[in-house]
């Protein structure tokens, strides 16, 4: 393993201004291309009607650490990923605590990558686990575009 593929870039990450992470309290832990580590101190802002952890923060701490890791495997070849499915399963209601999500490759290959990341709570037990599947794209590939403009005929 090289010094690139093994450094940590958790530091660099956790200095981002702005966007999902910093909005909702994702703390990076470590961040490498072989494993991603991110926690979450649980705020009235995570929780849903009954209380619990909102299904949705689950999905999106595991795409954040899947697509963390797959860009930083990806930036190695002067590419780029983007996220293209989410499987997640909710598999234990937390109501208060830490979070502490842990990615890892399953495959990387040259068109896609596979990532699996597992959800713990306090004690340790898994409760949330998903897949992310995410596109490799060579850096000049569009992305986000705006739709072309439909004229009116008439």
């Amino acid at each position: 393993m090289s010094d690139q593929e093994a450094q940590d870039a958790s530091e660099l990450l956790n200095q981002s201004p702005d966007g999902w992470a910093k909005a909702n309290g994702l703390r990076i832990v470590s961040a490498t291309r072989d494993e991603v580590v991110a926690e979450l101190t649980l705020a009235p802002k995570h929780l849903q009607a009954y209380g619990i952890v909102h299904g949705g923060m689950h999905c999106a701490i595991i795409e954040t650490v899947a697509s963390i890791g797959a860009a930083l495997d990806a930036i190695a070849y002067g590419k780029n990923v983007v996220g293209l499915e989410n499987h997640t399963s909710f598999l234990r209601a937390v109501r208060e605590g830490t979070l502490r999500a842990v990615a890892r490759p399953l495959t990387r290959g040259r068109r896609t990558q596979v990532w699996e990341a597992n959800v713990h709570d306090d004690a340790g037990r898994v409760v949330a686990s998903g897949r992310v599947r995410l596109l490799v794209l060579d850096p000049e590939a569009p992305l986000g575009e705006k739709a072309p403009a439909v004229k009116a005929e008439g």
